[in-house]
């Protein structure tokens, strides 16, 4: 499970300024007391999806966007936490839920971005 702190929170809220359904969704995590999994769910509810309430449910969503969240041209700002330029990229992508970008690239930030991706270093090496 992770939490994020209302600090947190406010400088994803800073850097995602320019995206109102990443505002959005930070508002439903900061009502969902900082946990990013609750919110989530809350989230895929708002849009329309059937989310189970299963642990580790948001990884397996966060893991259908691996390839595009590990993409080498992005890790440098994953890794020190800057968010922006991969929520902006998984938007105009249209592949997730506008809403739920947002918790996902946070997850995968949180999880551990080298950790998050080496499934598919792993499966690209082999």
């Amino acid at each position: 499970m992770i939490i994020l702190t209302s600090q947190e929170i406010a400088q994803f809220r800073s850097q995602l300024s320019e995206y109102p359904q990443a505002l959005e969704a930070l508002d439903t995590i900061e009502d969902c007391e900082g946990d990013i999994e609750d919110a989530a769910i809350s989230i895929a509810i708002q849009v329309g999806q059937m989310p189970t309430t299963s642990d580790n449910w948001l990884d397996g969503v966060a893991k259908r966007y691996r390839v595009t969240i590990c993409d080498k041209e992005y890790r440098e700002d994953l890794l020190q936490g800057n968010v922006s330029q991969m929520v902006g990229r998984l938007l105009t992508q249209n592949n997730c839920p506008e809403l739920l970008v947002t918790p996902v690239v946070i997850y995968a930030v949180k999880t551990g971005i080298n950790t998050f991706c080496e499934p598919l270093e792993y499966k690209l090496s082999s």
